[in-house]
């Protein structure tokens, strides 16, 4: 179970990069913010489903554990989803929001700055559930 441990560890501070990427779907990888390096970092992920219109939503599960991610990468707690402009049918801005708010869910810096004024964002469950958008920068909502 330890050596597991490290290896996951190692993955999600970027250390196996090259397995890390193998294990995400060739349509993209989500990334978090490392809190010891400041920069997006790969993390494993399985199913990942993104919408391909300009309002990024997209629905993935990751077998990392909270406990290592929130001391691996940046939380986010002012993360606010925006009510759905077109159905995506994995993706409940609503449910989200409230998880957030009750702390079921917890969410993480993934790409500050995707374009300008716009951040990358990750939710993500202990189950492994996780969900990501796009939202303005929190001081600007």
């Amino acid at each position: 179970m330890a050596y597991r441990y490290r290896i996951l560890a190692a993955l999600a501070i970027g250390a196996l990069a090259p397995l890390a990427s193998a294990a995400t779907p060739p349509a993209g990888e989500i990334r978090l913010v490392s809190i010891s390096s400041g920069q997006p970092e790969p993390i494993l992920t399985e199913d990942l489903k993104t919408t391909q219109n300009t309002e990024f939503r997209g629905c993935f599960h990751t077998p990392l554990s909270l406990g290592m991610l929130t001391e691996t990468f940046t939380v986010d707690p002012k993360a606010a989803p925006e009510p759905e402009q077109q159905g995506f049918s994995c993706y409940d801005p609503a449910r989200l929001t409230e998880d957030l708010r009750t702390g079921e869910a917890i969410a993480f810096l993934s790409e500050p700055d995707i374009t300008p004024g716009i951040d990358r964002v990750v939710a993500i469950y202990s189950d492994g559930r996780a969900y990501a958008w796009h939202q303005r920068h929190a001081a600007e909502n």
